[in-house]
């Protein structure tokens, strides 16, 4: 069992009897538990819900591979604006690094996919089967009609939430209603058949089966989260100078007169894990910080009239120099934590200003390459450039093109082109300047874009006018 040290930060790996032993998660209530249950609820009502929520004619939140777009309320992205997505995993590892160095794993014990449909699956099996005692007696019983039936009936409530969630998730990629029309009539695709039955696979296994082999082998998080602990890092603890010399003793006895700690050795911290570990052997890789741990003791040191907090979130610094809540509190305040805290209020702030003021315009230009100019019948001097304007907002509009950057420089016809709600349109123009008016060779010039209804809203590219 993985134990980490707290004055020198190693993880010590320790054998265990049976590594692959099942895990049966004992029943526990409390405020974390109560917490828990809350986030469940929270994340699969947006994960299941925000599919459905029509805007704008069409749904709310889609990533339209087809089309190349995708569609978050009112802002409409495209190929051109990947940099958003790769400011939001940004975001995302700086929220995760800081939470982690503030409070531990806190993703991890209420917000982690793999821990939010691993509760709803012990639910289910809960419900079917019974709690631990339960279920620990079912399996070992031998094969009847019962407990086929139970079982039976357990995996098919698992696997109709398995492919609810697939075909949910695939519903942000393929509009949901469209897709289930599809199933419906026969006529969905294979790769949409395929994504459902492995997203669908994979929530069926991991959840039902895997577990917490996932939070112990697999999850690459559990593996480096340590680098950004620290001895100020709120933890699962255990208060080994209070608890120890754990040990049984009758209900009302002291504690002190035997010798003994407040811990009663009754193993409740160890049947309510949901990864089979024992916090009282230290920090371990294997806690995902659910604090179901805290809920079971408490519950215990009521019952056995003695203060709570004998497991409790607390730093390792707080358990050893006894500090309190508003000491805890300052510690928390470092400068790792502030460097974290300051980088993603920096780039959250700088993105939140760049969506703000981006213009539902974009402009690509491009030159035609296979004759640099020519001269008109009228003697001035053309080029010819492609341009394709892409309408990134969700309404009709009309632009208005102009050519800048050279004395008497002129776009041939009216210089203005309607490009429909969320859609792109190409165009190809002849600009011209007067013969001689230049000397020979490549010149800067920048077409403008405005939109006619508010010529605030514009955009401007560069491009090279030749001249013979």
């Amino acid at each position: 069992m993985a134990k980490l040290a707290p004055e020198k930060r190693i993880i010590e790996i320790k054998p265990v009897a049976d590594p692959n032993a099942k895990v049966y998660p004992r029943s526990v209530k409390g405020r974390f538990q109560n917490w828990r249950v809350i986030m469940v609820w929270l994340t699969q009502i947006v994960f299941y819900g925000l599919c459905w929520l029509p805007w704008n004619s069409r749904q709310a939140v889609l990533f339209d591979l087809d089309l190349r777009r995708f569609y978050f309320f009112d802002f409409v992205l495209w190929p051109q604006d990947t940099i958003y997505l790769t400011i939001l995993l940004l975001l995302s590892a700086l929220a995760l690094f800081l939470f982690t160095a503030v409070a531990g794993r806190l993703w991890c014990g209420y917000a982690c996919p793999q821990t939010v449909y691993t509760e709803i699956f012990l639910w289910v099996e809960k419900l079917i089967e019974g709690d631990r005692p339960a279920r620990i007696k079912l399996d070992a019983a031998p094969t009847s009609a019962r407990k086929v039936g139970k079982k039976t009936l357990k995996h098919s409530i698992w696997l109709g939430i398995a492919l609810w969630t697939g075909l949910t998730f695939v519903g942000y990629f393929t509009p949901i209603r469209d897709l289930l029309a599809g199933i419906g009539h026969g006529t969905t695709g294979a790769w949409e058949v395929f994504w459902v039955l492995f997203y669908g696979g994979a929530t069926y296994g991991m959840a039902g089966f895997m577990r917490e082999h996932m939070c112990k082998y697999i999850c690459p998080y559990a593996q480096f989260q340590f680098v950004m602990f620290d001895h100020d890092t709120l933890i699962i603890a255990y208060d080994a100078e209070r608890g120890e010399p754990r040990g049984t003793r009758p209900k009302k006895a002291d504690p002190s007169a035997l010798g003994l700690g407040s811990c009663i050795d009754c193993g409740v911290c160890v049947q309510v894990c949901p990864t089979g570990i024992d916090i009282r052997d230290g920090l371990q890789l294997e806690c995902i910080g659910c604090a179901a741990c805290i809920d079971g003791c408490d519950q215990v040191m009521d019952k056995v009239g003695y203060p709570r907090g004998l497991i409790r979130y607390s730093t390792e610094n707080a358990v050893q120099h006894h500090y309190g809540r508003s000491e805890i509190i300052r510690r928390a305040v470092r400068i790792r934590t502030l460097l974290y805290l300051l980088a993603f209020l920096g780039i959250a702030g700088a993105t939140g200003w760049s969506l703000a003021t981006r213009a539902p315009l974009k402009l690509a230009i491009q030159k035609d390459r296979t004759v640099l100019y020519r001269e008109a019948d009228n003697g001035r001097i053309e080029n010819t450039f492609q341009i394709q304007l892409t309408n990134a907002s969700e309404q009709d509009r009309r632009f208005r093109i102009q050519a800048k950057g050279i004395a008497d420089i002129a776009i041939a016809g009216n210089g203005e082109l309607e490009v429909p709600a969320a859609a792109l349109r190409d165009l190809t123009l002849e600009v011209s300047v007067p013969a001689g008016a230049l000397d020979s060779g490549s010149h800067p010039i920048v077409f403008e874009v405005s939109d006619e209804s508010d010529p605030r809203r514009r955009v401007e590219g560069k491009a090279s006018f030749w001249m013979p």
